[in-house]
C-alpha cells in the first residue's frame, strides 16, 4: 500500500465513523425507587418497567451499604445482569476523595466494568465569598478526579435546585471546566435545572455544560402553593409539568450525548417508592404499571428526537 493509498484509507475510515448513527440511548432506573425490593426482585421490577439499566444506590440505606461494597456490589450487579439489564452507573455517597469508603467503592465498581458514578453534596457557606469557595472546591474536585483516573471511572455531579453548589450550574462549570471530563463531569437533571431557570436559564446552563455532561436525569414538575401559601416544587408525571423534553432531547442529540439517561420517580402516589421507601403502601402491580407508563413516555420522546 502506497503512502497516498494509506492516507486515503484513513480518511475514508474517519468519514465513515463520523457518519455512523449513534446507538439509541438507554433508560436507566434509579434504584432508590425500587428500595422496597431486594436485589433479585429489584432487578426483576426494573425489567418489568421496561428500562435497559439500573443505577444502583451504593450509600447508607441503599441497595449496597458502603462498608459492604466489596462483597455486595458484585451480588447486586449480578442480579441486574441476570435480569437481562445493564448497570452502567451507581449513585454513591461520595462528596470528595476523603469520603468514607470512597476508594473501596471506586475499586469495586471499576472491577465490574462500571465506568460512571453519581456524586455530589457540596454546600455553600453564606459567611464566605462565593469565588473563594469555588477555588477551594476546585482543589477537592481535582483530588477526586485523580482518584478516578487511577480506577478509570468518571464522577458525575448531580444538579439539584435550591441553595447548594451545582443548583445554578454555572458554578459547576467554574469548578470543572479545567478537569478532564473523562474523570469528573455533570449529571444534568433537567427538571431541577428548569426549576432554577424555567424561561431560558436551563437552556443556557445546558449549553454551558454540554461538554461536561456525562449523564442526565429525567423527571417533571410544576410550581404550586403549599398549605402555607409558599411557592414550592410539586413533582408530576412526565408530560404534565414544565420540562420541555423535546427541546432538551434535541440539544442532547446535537451534542452527541451518549451517557446514561436516568428515570427518576419523585411524584406522589407511588406507594412510597417516590421517597425510597423500604416497603410499598400501594399494590406492587399498580406502582410498576405507573413506572412503566413513564418509561414508555420517555422512550417515545427519545425516539421522536432520534435518540
Amino acid at each position: 500500500m502506497t503512502r497516498r493509498t494509506f492516507a486515503a484509507s484513513l480518511a475514508a475510515t474517519a468519514a465513515a465513523k463520523s457518519e455512523t448513527k449513534p446507538a439509541p440511548l438507554k433508560l436507566t432506573v434509579f434504584s432508590k425507587h425500587l428500595q422496597w425490593a431486594k436485589w433479585d426482585e429489584m432487578a426483576a421490577a426494573a425489567a418489568e418497567i421496561g428500562v435497559e439499566g439500573v443505577d444502583l444506590t451504593v450509600r447508607k440505606g441503599g441497595h449496597v451499604e458502603p462498608e459492604r461494597v466489596a462483597d455486595d456490589l458484585p451480588r447486586a450487579f449480578e442480579a441486574v445482569r441476570k435480569a437481562g439489564l445493564e448497570a452502567p452507573m451507581i449513585t454513591a455517597g461520595i462528596v470528595d476523595a476523603s469520603s468514607p469508603h470512597a476508594e473501596a467503592i471506586l475499586r469495586a465498581a471499576a472491577a465490574l466494568g462500571i465506568r460512571r458514578y453519581r456524586w455530589g453534596g457540596f454546600k455553600y457557606d453564606d459567611s464566605k465569598p462565593i469565588p473563594q469557595q469555588l477555588a477551594a472546591l476546585r482543589s477537592r474536585v481535582k483530588d477526586l478526579a485523580a482518584m478516578n483516573r487511577h480506577y478509570n471511572i468518571a464522577a458525575m455531579y448531580h444538579t439539584h435546585s435550591g441553595m447548594e453548589v451545582g443548583a445554578p450550574i454555572w458554578d459547576l462549570w467554574e469548578i470543572l471546566h479545567d478537569v478532564d471530563p473523562q474523570y469528573a463531569g455533570v449529571n444534568y437533571d433537567v427538571a431541577h435545572a428548569t426549576a432554577e431557570g424555567g424561561f431560558g436559564g436551563w437552556i443556557r446552563s445546558a449549553q454551558l455544560c454540554a461538554g461536561l455532561m456525562l449523564g442526565v436525569a429525567l423527571k417533571d414538575f410544576v410550581w404550586s402553593r403549599n398549605p402555607k401559601g409558599a411557592w414550592v416544587i410539586q413533582w408530576r408525571p412526565p408530560g404534565e409539568g414544565m420540562v420541555q423534553f423535546p427541546r432538551f432531547l434535541a440539544m442532547l442529540k446535537a451534542a452527541r450525548f451518549d451517557g446514561p439517561v436516568q428515570v427518576h420517580y419523585e411524584y406522589a402516589g407511588l406507594g412510597g417508592a417516590e421517597h425510597g421507601a423500604a416497603k410499598l403502601d400501594a399494590p406492587r402491580a399498580q406502582v410498576i404499571a405507573q413506572m412503566k407508563r413513564d418509561a414508555d413516555f420517555y422512550r417515545a420522546r427519545l425516539r421522536e428526537a432520534g435518540l
